[in-house]
């Protein structure tokens, strides 16, 4: 039984996975979501590797304080999250909005960082999905409250159980739903609002990270996309191969925004001969 573990980290409470031993991999979860996004995938690695998986700050079960919620306060998060486990480095797996902190958290604490994994990462082009885009508007905040009320919630999670037990399941479809049913919560919103607006406005991504992949040619790299991701379009992962010709990509067919819970073999399987068949770059800090 996996286990959710949790401690104070600036007064703030952090909650997270710790399991398996091995070589430590940090999961970083998206915008709206939180470390069960990892279900799938997060024991399946641990047979061969310490997987670190955190609900970040104003996500999931982890503290919602009005705070930073900027890329770089979400990477020194991370960097005390693995200092307080007592983990020298690891290879950082980053999707969506967790990718952009990943690239973020390279650039700020390059040693921390053996190698890097993008799961239909933000902060490599302008595109984005059109709703992400509108609730970065003023006054998002107004109807939002409208958006999620319990009353669909309650209807939706009946429609979901029903079909589940008809055998018609939607990985894709289950992890959107969680994220909305999510906005439920008053306290959950304002923090959303405040990651979203960081790093999204009406024009799109706001925020650019293709220079930090330039910064740092030596470090492994591989990113991973969804076909038909229509959230964050997977001509992003060849323009993250322009700025790094040496990057790895993988493009899976029939695979949209969530790769690691559409087709959690075949990531698995991909994170796992990326670690074996790369050097990682040697952490330089700690014991």
């Amino acid at each position: 039984m996996i286990e959710h573990k949790s401690m104070e980290i600036h007064g703030e409470r952090l909650a997270y996975y710790d399991e398996g031993r091995g070589e430590a991999i940090l999961l970083v979860h998206g915008m709206a979501g939180s470390s069960q996004t990892w279900r799938e995938i997060l024991p399946r690695l641990a047979k061969n590797y310490r997987v670190i998986a955190p609900d970040l700050l104003g996500h999931g079960q982890s503290a919602k304080p009005r705070t930073d919620y900027s890329l770089g306060a979400f990477a020194v998060g991370l960097r005390d999250l693995l200092d307080e486990l007592g983990v020298d480095s690891a290879t950082v797996v980053g999707h969506s909005l967790g990718g952009g902190i990943a690239m973020q958290f390279l650039y700020q604490h390059p040693d921390y960082c053996r190698r890097l994994i993008l799961i239909s990462s933000g902060g490599l082009g302008q595109d984005v999905g059109w709703i992400l885009r509108l609730l970065s508007a003023p006054g998002a905040e107004l109807v939002m409250p409208l958006i999620a009320p319990k009353l669909v919630l309650r209807a939706g999670d009946s429609v979901k159980s029903w079909l589940s037990s008809m055998g018609l399941r939607s990985p894709r479809g289950a992890e959107i739903w969680s994220s909305y049913s999510s906005f439920s919560d008053a306290a959950t919103r304002e923090s959303f609002l405040r990651t979203l607006r960081s790093v999204v406005d009406y024009r799109g991504q706001s925020v650019s990270a293709l220079n930090r992949l330039q910064l740092k040619a030596d470090l492994p790299t591989l990113a991973i996309w969804g076909e038909d991701d229509t959230i964050i379009p997977v001509d992003h992962a060849y323009a993250a191969m322009e700025a790094r010709p040496d990057c790895r990509v993988e493009v899976l067919p029939g695979v949209g925004h969530f790769a690691h819970v559409e087709a959690p073999t075949q990531v698995v399987d991909l994170i796992d001969d990326f670690i074996t068949t790369t050097s990682a770059r040697v952490s330089t800090h700690g014991g």
